[in-house]
């Protein structure tokens, strides 16, 4: 067992929420669509917000000591999620899979849904209590980017 440091699950998030900027954006250069195009930069903005957040939540921590030890094989498991879950879509070598609107859609959709996974996880785990709002924000924030995407699939 070792001691729990929150502060790599939060640069984590920081992580997808680069990698999903990046990921949206790419994407919105490529994409002919304009309502599509203009979603995908929505998003982009988004996932820049959602980092910054992510951000001052990590700097609280700077004097945090939680008191938990946890099993190292449960790190190693949201490590292996997050790799997972980040948006890899762009080292793709198929440009097919950046101009194809519904295949990008579908992509960012699933990584929407699993992004909202690993929040749950992270958040009921390493938050102290009255932080977890924040976490709730970007979480029902995220939802509702499903339902975004999700529509936007529909009206295509």
């Amino acid at each position: 067992m070792n001691r729990f440091n929150p502060t790599e699950i939060f640069e984590f998030a920081i992580k997808i929420e680069e990698d999903g900027r990046r990921f949206y954006e790419k994407s919105a250069s490529v994409i002919k669509d304009e309502k599509v195009k203009s979603l995908l930069m929505f998003l982009a903005d988004e996932e820049i917000k959602h980092k910054e957040t992510f951000e001052k939540i990590l700097s609280s921590f700077e004097s945090f000591e939680p008191a938990e030890s946890y099993n190292e094989e449960y790190f190693a498991y949201l490590k292996a999620y997050v790799d997972n879950l980040i948006f890899k879509y762009l080292e793709s070598p198929d440009p097919e899979k950046l101009t194809n609107v519904f295949t990008v859609l579908e992509y960012a959709l699933a990584k929407e849904m699993d992004t909202i996974l690993y929040y749950h996880e992270m958040k009921n785990l390493v938050l102290p209590e009255n932080s977890r709002h924040f976490v709730d924000r970007i979480i029902d924030e995220e939802r509702k980017h499903v339902v975004m995407i999700k529509k936007m699939i529909n009206e295509l």
